[in-house]
């Protein structure tokens, strides 16, 4: 149900709430939420009446300086336009726009009406000026009379809207009022379905005689202007102007009395939009003038007004047409022949467009090829006709007026005949012999024919009961036979299991008595290689020491601070092993993360900023090699504290294809290559460095530079390649 002005059709409000809130505007009105406006709060606002039409049974427009509301007056007392009212009532949230419900008005004088507001046409036809009072243009499509008001389709903007309208001339004139440009000034009203409170369309109500404005009337009589073939409307012309009635003439092909009928030339149809209620015959020359227009993508001449032509009817030839030109979108609107094999038919009754009575409406769906129609026949006879009786599965041509829906490409997207008469359809071939009644009687003699096999079947199946029980014995014996293969197999699986659990159990103690032993000999290692280094170098500085110790006291005490550094030094490298030994796990061994642990220990409270970055796929290692370059990281990083006075140090770990490397730089004071600290002086870090990665087949590279820094890289082999798709990137960074 949609409902045209009436915006507080809708549920009861529940009034009587106690508030203190008062709304005295149009515009606080028009704010409320649907929700707050049920709660019928009071509303006193004074204000303009700008319309109010006999038919809206009391109801009104009235707008102050903020705006325009609707007043929900359900009264035979009315005011009229112009006059200055004082309305109390409450809140009501309307079926599109929220209103004042319960109203009860006063007369306080008359005011003249407010200005009209220049709106755009795109935000009158959005709703949002519902109540306001506006001003717009546009070009007159149609006028008729309404309810008793003069009723104006206007276009503006490719937009449709009706106007109401004071205006003075007579009947006869008012058909002088299309194709003008008008101004109108008016309060704009929506339309709106009020089941889902959505706008339908709009209107607007023009009270004042001046509220009308002609600015532009037609240039000249369209009739006596050169016609336009039917098939260039929608061509382009270079005088044409999109606000001017074009001038056509053709034949009649077919008519649907009060809604539109189609013309034909030798270019082609039209389909031609018109409300004037004559009825024409097929084969008469009309001539019509009307906007054009599309429909679907297709041309059409919109509000056309037509009269007939003197000329002595001219009988239309139809176009025998194919299945891939109608694809193609061609022949729209112009008379056609088309065969096609008939699925379905549909039957209605529907009223006359013209308000005439009935019509039987009769729609054929069709197939030709892969292509879809349908057919449709309106008649007034009562009595069946031959497409009511047409079989389903004929093969029939029709011959009618062709009505096309495209898409944007030109591509078809529907197709429908319009047929002028039931004599248009003509029948080629009737459906095959096999009609639904012979095909029961031919199911019926199936059946027979298939009880005598199942009989036939009964009999054979006892002649044959006695050798299936024979061949059920063997089978019998054949499934003990095979319980028996398959209990002797699960023996066997069983017994495999466990031998293969034993066979497990001594070799995981075979390698745990080898990992102990491994680690067993890891740390005589480890001990060799650091605690007797260390101890050889106190060793030797003490004797240096105990030589120097009469002759030379300086020398001596040199020779003991050595000996005390190796002291500390062994003490760090022990701490180390141990440490370790604690917290690592053989599971699972995370070198890039021990590095960045091992860095955040050793510079902790220091000024040296350390990081770790790996490259390449992070993987387990031999722990042999991992053990390794964690000593030579751990002694590389000391020296960088000890001697080097840098404040950046960087651990780069590449896992390669072949060898993974470890790049260990930094930005100290550096040295000359060659020159530097060694064993002699009671420093046995590079000499560490070298001997461990020695024994692992890998190289070790010192350069160094004074001022600038020193990188150590150590290069060991591995024995197993990675996998090329798992390489990623890691970056762990200690401040």
């Amino acid at each position: 149900m949609v409902g045209v002005l009436w915006w507080c059709w809708a549920a009861p409000v529940v009034s009587g709430q106690s508030t203190n809130l008062v709304l005295t505007t149009a515009a606080e009105v028009l704010a409320l939420p649907a929700e707050r406006a049920q709660q019928g709060i009071p509303v006193v606002v004074n204000g303009v009446v700008t319309a109010a039409e006999k038919y809206w049974n009391g109801k009104f427009f009235i707008q102050d300086a903020s705006g325009g509301v609707f007043v929900d007056n359900v009264s035979p007392r009315q005011p009229l336009p112009g006059e200055l009212v004082e309305v109390s009532g409450i809140s009501h949230p309307g079926a599109f726009a929220p209103c004042i419900g319960q109203p009860r008005w006063r007369r306080l004088g008359t005011a003249p009406l407010p200005e009209a507001r220049r709106v755009s046409i795109e935000r009158l036809m959005s709703g949002v000026e519902d109540g306001q009072r506006i001003e717009i243009t546009g070009i007159v499509r149609a006028v008729e009379v309404e309810n008793g008001l003069r009723a104006v389709d206007l276009m503006s903007g490719g937009f449709r809207l009706r106007v109401f309208a004071k205006i003075p001339p007579g009947p006869g004139d008012l058909q002088k009022l299309v194709a003008s440009r008008v101004r109108v000034r008016g309060t704009a009203a929506v339309s709106f379905n009020a089941q889902l409170r959505q706008m339908t369309t709009m209107k607007v109500f023009a009270p004042l005689l001046e509220d009308f404005m002609v600015e532009e009337t037609e240039s000249s009589t369209p009739f006596k202007e050169p016609t336009v073939p039917l098939n260039s409307i929608a061509q382009y012309r270079k005088d044409h102007d999109p606000g001017k009635r074009v001038h056509v003439t053709g034949v009649v092909t077919l008519q649907r009395l009060g809604e539109d009928f189609f013309l034909q030339d030798s270019t082609g149809g039209l389909h031609v939009r018109s409300r004037q209620v004559e009825r024409l015959t097929v084969g008469e020359r009309v001539e019509a003038v009307g906007f054009p227009d599309f429909e679907h993508f297709l041309p059409v001449l919109q509000d056309a007004v037509f009269h007939k032509s003197s000329d002595s009817q001219i009988p239309v030839q139809p176009r025998t047409v194919s299945a891939e030109e109608l694809q193609a979108g061609l022949h729209h609107a112009a008379l056609i022949t088309f065969q096609g094999k008939l699925l379905d038919r549909v039957t209605t009754w529907r009223s006359d467009r013209a308000g005439e009575g009935t019509h039987l409406q009769t729609v054929l769906m069709l197939q030709r090829s892969n292509l879809l129609f349908s057919a449709e026949s309106e008649t007034s006879s009562k009595e069946p006709t031959l497409l009511t009786e047409l079989p389903p599965g004929s093969t029939v041509e029709v011959t009618g007026v062709c009505m096309s829906e495209i898409e944007p490409d030109g591509k078809l997207r529907s197709l429908q005949v319009l047929l002028p008469s039931e004599k248009n359809v003509r029948v080629l071939e009737r459906p095959s012999w096999w009609t639904p009644r012979r095909l029961v009687i031919g199911l019926a003699m199936l059946i027979v024919v298939l009880l005598f096999a199942v009989a036939w079947t009964v009999v054979i199946s006892r002649k044959n009961s006695a050798l299936r029980v024979m061949v059920g014995e063997k089978e019998l014996a054949q499934i003990e036979l095979q319980h028996a293969n398959d209990r002797l197999e699960e023996r066997v699986k069983e017994r495999t299991e466990q031998l293969k659990l034993q066979i497990t159990a001594r070799q995981e103690a075979e390698l745990q008595f080898k990992a102990v032993l491994r680690e067993r000999t890891r740390l005589a290692q480890e001990l060799h290689d650091t605690l007797e280094q260390t101890l050889t170098g106190i060793a030797l500085q003490m004797d240096t020491a105990a030589k120097f110790a009469v002759s030379d006291g300086a020398r001596a005490n040199h020779h003991l601070e050595l000996a005390r550094n190796l002291v500390t030094q062994s003490q760090a490298e022990v701490r180390c092993s141990v440490w370790d030994l604690r917290s690592r796990s053989p599971e699972h061994i995370d070198l890039p993360g021990l590095l960045l642990k091992i860095s955040q220990q050793l510079t902790d409270d220091t000024s040296l900023q350390a990081a770790v970055t790996s490259t390449g796929r992070v993987r387990p290692l031999p722990e042999i090699i991992e053990e390794n370059l964690l000593r030579v990281a751990q002694e590389g990083l000391t020296n960088i504290i000890k001697h080097s006075k840098a404040t950046q140090a960087t651990m780069a770990l590449d896992y390669g294809p072949r060898n993974v490397i470890l790049d260990i730089t930094d930005n100290g004071a550096g040295f000359t290559v060659g020159q530097q600290a060694g064993p002699r002086e009671g420093h046995f870090g590079l000499l560490g460095i070298t001997e461990r990665i020695n024994r692992l087949r890998g190289k070790v590279a010192i350069t160094s530079t004074p001022g600038v820094g020193t990188t150590i890289q150590v290069s060991i082999p591995i024995d197993q390649p990675p996998d090329a798709e798992l390489v990623r990137n890691q970056v762990l960074t200690h401040p």
